[in-house]
């Protein structure tokens, strides 16, 4: 694997024993990576299918057993020190705030990646997991990529589950982990996004692409044949920064869906169940989709256009057919704009541009649309001369956008990556 490099490991090493005062062979770091979805956008909260794969980018996470309940936490990131006990009750922002509790805002912490540590304490209190030590950590993620589209948060939060666990010797399965960053993201931090970033961070397998069903949990690891060509991965980046917190549209979409799904199980005699799409049979959107406003009637279809794309790209994947699995990663990217009504203006423009250049198979956005990057599937002979084109034509369509990305490589070439885990 290309990533972590003996390099960074050092480096991160290097800073918890200065932080700890202890022997630089005792620290422990987390690698969370982050994660691409090639099919199955903006459907996990619907419980519908999706695919995903991690990167071999993403968070490190230095740390010792503080051997007390102290919490103490610097970052490469930014600036300040986060410091708490694992023994102090911890409340959702949203409940703390109103009650006059101590938990602070992410804009108090001037730095989410703080308010990240408190939300995994947050749901393994909830989930009566016994923290008795602390943590001493430094946190270092890939040069650039927050707020990219990656789920870097997603990557933050089971960074901190697993150094927590480890410090207290707790077992936790990788699905039990997905729902505790569930709650860290839902439960504490008031995001209404589902489950597809945490299961792509704790589930996936270098070479595989992982393939969930989002209401029942299962998922299965799907390897591709060797194939003639190797891709590449490109993520290109708009200089365009939003944290999702902050942005209504994407609670706004998920209300959107949800009340599609109660028009159309209201209309089928199936009311009580829950209002969700994975609810919804196909035979019933079909039989019912004119009842539904152009609003809601757009972001069913969303739903299950991108639901088959999902399948059809489990076929084409395990069959190592890229050119295809390229198309419907474009179909996708397609939807997502025209029946998700996502992605703005800058986001659409590298869209276009990726699908122009040399060697691309397909590109989409990466992460909900609003911000951050595109993604897109290459030949890896062609991926040089892809960056440069996405680069100079992206220049060209946003330069105000493009400066914003502060002299960072505004095309990144990646390698698939590994599941999140402990290195002793």
């Amino acid at each position: 694997m290309s990533w972590p490099t003996d390099s960074e490991l050092n480096s991160i090493k290097e800073a918890v024993a200065q932080m700890s005062g202890r022997d630089k062979g005792e620290v422990r770091v987390v690698v969370a990576p982050y994660r691409i979805c090639p099919l199955g956008a903006h459907i996990d909260h619907q419980g519908g299918t999706v695919s995903a794969m991690t990167i071999n980018k993403g968070i490190l996470l230095g740390f010792v057993p503080s051997g007390d309940s102290q919490v103490q936490l610097r970052s490469a990131q930014f600036e300040g020190e986060v410091c708490f006990r694992v023994d102090e009750i911890q409340h959702p922002i949203g409940l703390a705030n109103k009650n006059g509790a101590s938990t602070p805002s992410p804009s108090k912490e001037k730095s989410i990646w703080g308010t990240y540590a408190r939300g995994a304490v947050y749901a393994l209190q909830s989930s009566k997991k016994n923290l008795k030590q602390g943590i001493i950590g430094y946190l270092s993620g890939s040069n650039g990529l927050d707020s990219s589209g990656l789920s870097s948060s997603a990557a933050v939060g089971v960074a901190y589950l697993l150094a927590l666990e480890n410090a207290n010797e707790l077992t936790v399965s990788p699905t039990e982990n997905i729902e505790y960053d569930r709650l860290i993201e839902n439960g504490y931090l008031g995001l209404r996004n589902g489950i597809l970033d945490q299961s792509a961070i704790l589930l996936s397998n270098y070479g595989c692409l992982t393939y969930m069903d989002c209401k029942t949990l299962d998922h299965e690891l799907v390897q591709a044949p060797e194939l003639e060509k190797p891709f590449r991965i490109l993520l290109a980046f708009s200089g365009l920064r939003q944290a999702l917190t902050t942005n209504p549209g994407y609670n706004l979409r998920v209300s959107e869906c949800q009340e599609a799904a109660k028009v159309l199980l209201t209309a089928s005699g199936n009311s009580e169940l829950e209002p969700t799409l994975c609810n919804v049979e196909h035979a019933v959107y079909e039989a019912h989709k004119h009842e539904l406003k152009p609003v809601l009637a757009k972001r069913a279809e969303h739903y299950f256009s991108e639901n088959m794309r999902v399948i059809k790209g489990r076929e084409a994947w395990a069959s190592g057919n890229l050119e295809e699995f390229g198309k419907l990663i474009s179909a996708s990217g397609l939807s997502s704009i025209e029946n998700y009504e996502c992605g703005a203006e800058p986001l659409i423009q590298l869209y276009k541009i990726l699908l122009k250049a040399p060697g691309v198979y397909g590109a989409r956005f990466s992460g909900a649309g609003f911000r951050g990057c595109c993604l897109a599937f290459v030949d890896a002979v062609k991926a040089e001369a892809a960056a440069s084109y996405v680069k100079d034509e992206y220049e060209k369509a946003q330069p105000e956008f493009a400066n914003n990305l502060n002299g960072g490589k505004p095309v990144l070439i990646c390698e698939a990556g590994d599941a999140a885990r402990v290195l002793l």
